[in-house]
């Protein structure tokens, strides 16, 4: 079972190629996935061989120091990089497209937002086997909003609804970096795709993924009614009540190894 099937209640609302997602805590759910999200917000940082390798070579404390290092440590920045890697998770868990490269990894400093899109998925259609991106971006917020919500609308319809090309070029080169040969696969497909710019609009989906304190304000409804219908429009909000308290205390979590 996913992360968001053991930790949320959702409510799915589906409209011709409209979808209106929220998910709320379920009572225990947090327990039961403290651990698990822990570990995942870790991956999105560094790969988890190379923080084992770290404790093997050094303990624990001396690992935990190293991540602690990669990671956020002011309130903002960590709000905005747990949308993200909760953003990708829900990409990957029921969407069906990768997010194939963990961007947070290569901040070039730990408190510091990246530029470019939030997050890109990535696949393939199972019919004729053509490259399918979906274009992201996510809002981490005590209260959310109506100009939150429009902004972030307006930055998934820049480039006419298209991924950024340095976001895409960013992806398809990390991805010709692999020793996969899936991965090199991919990112040629998505290179060729910033000089061919061969996808129709019905092949770029957008999601707008928020998570927020005050659950999912109306302005996000009245967002999606307003969107195009030539593509994909993926519009969520994750209610955490404790939005602040709760960053602070998985980020906590994240960071301590432990000793066994």
């Amino acid at each position: 079972m996913g992360l968001y099937r053991k930790w949320c209640k959702a409510a799915r609302e589906e409209n011709d190629r409209k979808r209106y997602w929220t998910f709320a805590e379920k009572a225990g759910g947090r327990d039961e996935i403290r651990n698990d999200l822990a570990e995942r917000i870790r991956s999105h940082y560094d790969r988890l061989e190379r923080i084992a390798n770290d404790v093997q070579r050094l303990g624990y404390e001396a690992a935990a120091d190293i991540l602690r290092a990669e990671m956020p440590q002011t309130s903002r920045a960590r709000s905005g990089d747990l949308g993200e890697i909760l953003a990708t998770e829900l990409v990957e868990e029921d969407i069906g497209l990768r997010v194939p490269v963990r961007r947070l990894r290569y901040k070039d400093g730990r408190n510091m937002a990246m530029r470019g899109d939030d997050f890109i998925g990535a696949g393939y259609d199972n019919d004729d086997d053509r490259l399918w991106l979906l274009k992201g971006e996510a809002k981490s917020n005590k209260v959310l909003g109506k100009s939150t919500v429009a902004n972030a609308r307006k930055v998934l319809n820049r480039d006419n609804g298209r991924c950024t090309p340095d976001s895409l070029l960013f992806v398809a080169n990390r991805l010709l970096e692999s020793s996969d040969a899936n991965d090199n696969e991919l990112g040629r497909s998505i290179r060729d795709e910033v000089g061919l710019k061969s996808l129709r609009a019905d092949r770029i989906d957008h999601m707008l993924f928020t998570i927020s304190g005050n659950g999912p304000h109306a302005s996000l409804k009245d967002d999606l009614d307003a969107a195009g219908t030539n593509r994909d429009q993926y519009v969520v909000n994750l209610h955490i009540a404790d939005h602040q308290d709760f960053i602070a205390e998985i980020y906590t979590e994240a960071e301590d190894l432990g000793d066994e």
